[in-house]
């Protein structure tokens, strides 16, 4: 199912993958944790670098609110595992190089198919498996993590 028409209050897609050595499944979130879903376009570049580590520094807070950060792009799990390991990221990358979970949540394009990169998206998703955020600041970082702040914030 794709959709590029998420929106507040729509029942978010289910999704799953892996992040190193673990299975990484929606379900294992719902009625336990809120989930930010943040999709990228590739590990390393600048933006995505800015944005990775901005959720990085502020993955404590998010966490003590009961919520999970989670990224997503179309680089190999093995990218991920660099990418992760260079910045200290301590949240699970999921690797979608098929590009399934991008086109689930709306977050691809047919040149992005083509390119293999996703568009930057992130969704806020609550316990209840309920999106209460949906964001596309391409290059507002800081503006960014303070609309997830807010939505994140609506799920408490």
């Amino acid at each position: 199912m794709a959709s590029s028409n998420l929106g507040v209050g729509d029942k978010a897609p289910e999704f799953s993958g892996r992040s190193g050595q673990t299975e990484i499944r929606s379900a294992d979130y719902l009625g336990k944790k809120n989930v930010v879903l943040f999709f990228y376009p590739k590990d390393f570049s600048p933006g995505c670098t800015a944005e990775a580590c901005s959720f990085r520094d502020a993955y404590e807070e998010f966490r003590g609110k009961d919520t999970e950060i989670i990224g997503v792009s179309m680089d190999s799990d093995e990218s991920h595992l660099r990418f992760a390991e260079k910045h200290a990221l301590g949240y699970p990358l999921l690797a979608d190089p098929s590009g399934v979970l991008a086109e689930r949540f709306g977050a691809i394009g047919l040149m992005g198919k083509a390119l293999g990169v996703s568009r930057r998206l992130t969704f806020v998703i609550d316990k209840k498996g309920v999106i209460q955020g949906v964001f596309r600041h391409e290059i507002a970082i800081a503006r960014h993590l303070e609309d997830v702040r807010s939505a994140v914030q609506k799920c408490q």
